[in-house]
Order: C-alpha cells, then structure tokens, then sequence
C-alpha cells in the first residue's frame, strides 16, 4: 500500500507556495536569502508539485510546463475575483482587505490555482488542494466546477459548489448557499453512475443569497436573474 504522507504534505506545500509567490506581501515566511520573494516561493512551488506528481503520475514534465505557462492566466483570474470582492461588497474598504480578510480569497483563489490540474487530468492532488481550503474556510468548491470571471462569494460559510458546476461571469453568492444534485442515477447492480451531469448551469451576472439551494444538472439559471434567499431550486429559472 501507497505511504500517501509526503504527497499530502507536497500537494498542500504547493498551493502553499503558490500564494506566498503571487501576494508575497500578505503571505508565507520572510525569506532571508538573498532573492526576490515572489520568485523563491514560485521555485519552491514548482518543487513541490515535481514530488507530488512523481508519486501519481509516470511523466510530469509536461504537465509542469503546461501549468506554469498558464500560470499568468491564473493569477489574472484571481486578480479579477478580488477586484470583485471589493466592487461587490460595500463593507470592504480595499482589495487589500479582500486578500488579508475574506475566506472567499483564499477558497476562490485555491480553486482558480486547482481546476487547471483537474482540466489536465489530475485528480486527487487539485481535490486535497480544495479540502484544504474548505477546511480553513467553511468554503466548498470542487475544483472540476468550471467558473467564469469576477466570481465573489460573500461571508461564504457553508457554501457547496459541486463538481460539474457552470459558473458564468460576474457571479455573487452569499453564505449557505448550495449548487448541488437532485438525487443519484444507479447502475443495474446498485453501483452509483459516475461522471454525469449532476449540478446546476448558473449565468452570467447572477446573485444568489443566503441559504439559497439549486440542485439538478437540467437545471439552469439565466442571466441577470436574482434567486432569493432560502430558496429551493429543483427547475429552471430565467
């Protein structure tokens, strides 16, 4: 049987590292060597995801340089996020606040630097990435949800997102609020049926407030549409 230990440690290490290179100024350990900080942590995070892939997969190599190429891509989705953070949310006071402060920054954050490793193919080190998070923030995202730009989730306890998800852009959501199934489909020998579409479509410029509930992979919120607060959602909405 497989010592998963190490694996555990550098899947987490990796994400780690990934957001002390992208806001070094807000996150990780000072760094006494004599480099720039932001590039320290990225060495190091590229090391970290070397162990973790080496112990799952035959070949990392390319896998490394496609994520790191898309890199930019990445930290230019979270920069839209956080912009939306502090647009969307009267109570914050800066983007400064929105990293230092918000569960959503670091949920959202771990996902946006999760779902291109899912995309790839990789799939239990993106999904300890997204535990971790749900762990520190009460914040569920699977990382194979696929979300658009500018997504901001306030207060965010609570908040389930599951894995075949469709998130348009500018998207608000607040605490409580589930995007999940309706119900299981099973196989003839009672074994559940893996990899349908189980979770809701959601548009662009939607807001969803707390404690709202929208289950069903047939099911689809339009754009521009406001869904209320405690609200059960099995149909569509437009």
């Amino acid at each position: 049987m497989k010592n998963y230990i190490n694996f555990r440690k550098n899947s987490i290490n990796f994400l780690k590292n990934l957001f002390s290179s992208a806001y070094p100024n807000y996150i990780g350990e000072e760094v006494t060597k004599n480099c720039e900080k932001s590039q320290y942590f990225l060495e190091k995070s590229k090391e970290n995801l070397k162990l973790a892939l080496d112990f799952i997969v035959d070949d990392s190599k390319i896998i490394i340089k496609k994520y790191f190429d898309n890199l930019p891509n990445i930290l230019s989705l979270i920069k839209l996020d956080v912009t939306a953070g502090y647009v969307g949310d009267p109570a914050a006071t800066s983007e400064e606040e929105i990293i230092l402060c918000y569960p959503a920054f670091i949920a959202i954050g771990t996902y946006r630097f999760a779902h291109p490793l899912y995309e790839m193919g990789v799939k239990i080190l993106p999904r300890l990435m997204a535990e971790y998070a749900h762990g520190k923030t009460g914040i569920d995202i699977h990382p194979g949800a696929k979300i658009g730009k500018s997504f901001f989730i306030d207060h965010g306890t609570g908040v389930v997102i599951g894995e075949t998800t469709v998130i348009g852009d500018n998207v608000k959501i607040y605490q409580n609020v589930t995007l999940g199934a309706k119900s299981f489909s099973k196989n003839e020998d009672g074994s559940l049926v893996k990899g349908m579409k189980r979770h809701p479509n959601v548009g662009n410029n939607v807001v969803i407030y707390a404690g709202a509930t929208i289950l069903g992979g047939d099911t689809f919120i339009g754009d521009n549409v406001v869904i209320g607060g405690n609200s059960w959602i099995t149909k569509s909405v437009y």
